[in-house]
């Protein structure tokens, strides 16, 4: 079995340097989009090389940005994006799924959940443990690393639509007063987080699951009052130059998850791969599993997918049954 995974995996890798050398010059069948979080990057490549493999088609997986993916998919360049977030990005979910019609949305979603977390040097030394705790000065100049005694909070990359939100969110809050706002890739974000646990620091940040930061650490979730819809307006910033000052949300994230999306056009052009698309089951522990594989193990995704795949033969067979 060992010698099989190892030669599948090889020949896997082969194909994906094959389509990936192939260059402008011969243009590949299907292009994936490639978020920059971790469990997007594995479950891109793990789509892209399976797609490869079971329909015998070249596809490029290829990085880029949620907006300028879903673009992609409006315009016929771009065929699939392994990993849409609701309801931060039922903005674009509406504006292509629901009123044009040119993206599909798979009706599968692994169920997720959004928030702030806090370090246990947080949450039991400094008790932060509440959201309310976070418009507390003295409580909140605890989580300051640059002595200017105002404390800092990770809201998540800069490209992520959940970060503008995580800001309407302090805005509505209140406590955007007592802290500075920090976005920054998320490498740069769990690498602080991995620092401040090592050192006993306290730190509160944005989080999300499923995640590898829960295998690795003891964190705790603030708590935050139940999410309301009617008090949950979000702008988005393409509609408003001053889009966070006219949005609000001062409860907790609605109950999340994220779904498969590929561009309409596909399920005419490749009906056999959009009903693929359609049966993608990833499970919380898998995606958890793949955050640990590219942020802590340093694993190259592309590797990671073909051993993947050549481990999920079943699976693999059961979303390409016809």
């Amino acid at each position: 079995m060992r010698i099989f995974l190892q030669g599948l995996t090889g020949s896997l890798l082969a194909a994906g340097v094959a389509t990936a050398a192939s260059g402008p010059a011969l243009a590949a069948d299907l292009v994936v989009a490639m978020p920059n979080w971790p469990s997007g990057q594995a479950s891109a490549n793990i789509i892209g090389l399976g797609i490869a493999y079971k329909f015998g088609l070249d596809v490029e997986v290829r990085e880029m940005g949620t907006l300028t993916a879903f673009s992609g998919l409006d315009h016929g360049q771009v065929d699939v994006h392994p990993e849409v977030w609701r309801p931060n990005l039922d903005n674009l979910v509406k504006k292509y799924a629901d009123d044009k019609g040119s993206v599909t949305v798979s009706l599968r979603g692994v169920p997720a959940w959004q928030g702030l977390c806090a370090t246990p040097e947080a949450a039991e030394t400094v008790g932060i443990r509440d959201v309310k705790d976070l418009n507390d000065p003295e409580k909140t100049a605890a989580l300051d690393t640059d002595g200017d005694g105002k404390g800092e909070l990770w809201i998540g990359a800069p490209t992520w639509s959940s970060t503008g939100i995580e800001r309407v969110r302090a805005n509505s809050y209140g406590y955007a007063e007592n802290l500075t706002l920090v976005e920054a890739e998320e490498e740069v974000g769990m690498a602080a987080v991995d620092a401040a646990v090592a050192t006993g620091r306290p730190m509160v940040f944005a989080c999300y699951a499923p995640h590898h930061v829960f295998k690795l650490h003891d964190i705790v979730r603030l708590e935050e009052p139940e999410h309301d819809d009617a008090k949950w307006k979000i702008v988005a910033p393409a509609d408003d130059p001053l889009w966070i000052q006219k949005s609000s949300a001062p409860v907790a994230w609605d109950i999340a998850h994220f779904h498969v999306a590929y561009a309409g056009a596909l399920a005419e052009d490749h009906p056999d791969v959009a009903a693929f698309l359609e049966k993608i089951d990833f499970t919380p522990a898998e995606v958890t599993d793949m955050t640990y594989a590219l942020q802590v193990d340093r694993r190259d995704p592309k590797e990671y997918a073909a051993e993947w795949i050549a481990s999920h033969a079943d699976r693999l067979n059961e979303w390409a049954k016809p």
